[in-house]
């Protein structure tokens, strides 16, 4: 049956519906409505225009933009010539949306192959494999986990996710999960819009260097600063992909040998003084 007959009949049974009934179609439909939305949270990203538009991000844009190739950003190191810069830092302050709107949302973009028409960086035109790793192994599950997935579910009486994250719940596949550690997930499949399945992973740094060998990954995500052993071993995974490493991380460490390796001169950002608690800007570093 084509789509008009289809209405037609659905308007036939509406208009039989008591004043009662019509009512409780009205609030199902908006129950969807709303739920649909926050399956779909990716796409309410940095719109064009608006409170949220996102020419009012422009060190998340700049973030993004040296991902991919790119005419010289102010955060460049000076030889840039351009070329993707496959290691990434955002340095910022606390609860200024670091993990969710810079490395959730640039994972999800990855895995889905769901860029935006005006996305700036590095595009995969294929599943991708990837790691997105937190420091503690309940870190990772409620803060990592939780915003590119959503909570934890039960959906047909298997364990899964919600998918009101920034993956979309219509690309969610199946989940597996970690022993010992209650409703962390180990991987999860997703489905990429070329054909095909991503696969995400979920570590933790507490579980030692030797968590990162042994197997190659086209992007790595670590959220809160790893452990110098820890990240060379990722930079190790993406040397034969030519893969990308992002870190989204307060400087909790001062200056470590993580924050090192990205900061000119060995000095942080100015703290933005227009900004009630004279905040650390958040800053961009580039390799």
């Amino acid at each position: 049956m084509s789509l008009a007959p289809r209405i037609s009949a659905y308007l036939r049974k509406l208009s039989k519906l008591t004043p009662e009934g019509k009512l409780e179609v009205a609030r199902q439909l908006r129950r969807n409505s709303n739920r649909r939305a926050k399956e779909r949270k990716l796409y309410g990203y940095f719109p064009d225009d608006g409170p949220l538009r996102r020419e009012l991000y422009p060190r998340h844009m700049e973030f993004f933009a040296a991902g991919g190739h790119h005419e010289r950003l102010p955060s460049c190191p000076p030889d840039c010539d351009g070329t993707p810069h496959r290691e990434r830092l955002m340095l910022a302050a606390n609860r200024v949306g670091k993990t969710e709107s810079v490395g959730a949302y640039e994972v999800a973009l990855h895995a889905t192959g769901r860029y935006p028409d005006w996305w700036p960086g590095f595009r995969f035109r294929q599943p991708v494999g990837i790691w997105a790793a937190g420091k503690k192994n309940e870190t990772t599950r409620d803060v990592v986990q939780n915003k590119l997935f959503g909570a934890v579910t039960v959906r047909n009486r298997m364990k899964t996710v919600e998918g009101t994250g920034l993956v979309p719940a219509e690309d969610i596949g199946a989940v597996t999960w970690k022993r010992g550690v209650q409703d962390l997930a180990d991987t999860v499949r997703v489905k990429h819009r070329s054909g095909g399945w991503s696969t995400i992973g979920l570590k933790s740094y507490e579980q030692g260097r030797g968590a990162f060998e042994g197997t190659e990954k086209d992007l790595v995500w670590f959220d809160e600063e790893p452990p110098d052993d820890v990240y060379v071993e990722a930079l190790v995974r993406t040397m034969t992909t030519r893969g990308h490493v992002l870190l989204t991380f307060t400087p909790l460490e001062g200056m470590s040998k993580v924050v090192l390796m990205f900061l000119p001169g060995g000095s942080l950002p100015p703290r933005d003084e227009d900004v009630a608690g004279n905040v650390l800007k958040a800053v961009g570093y580039f390799r």
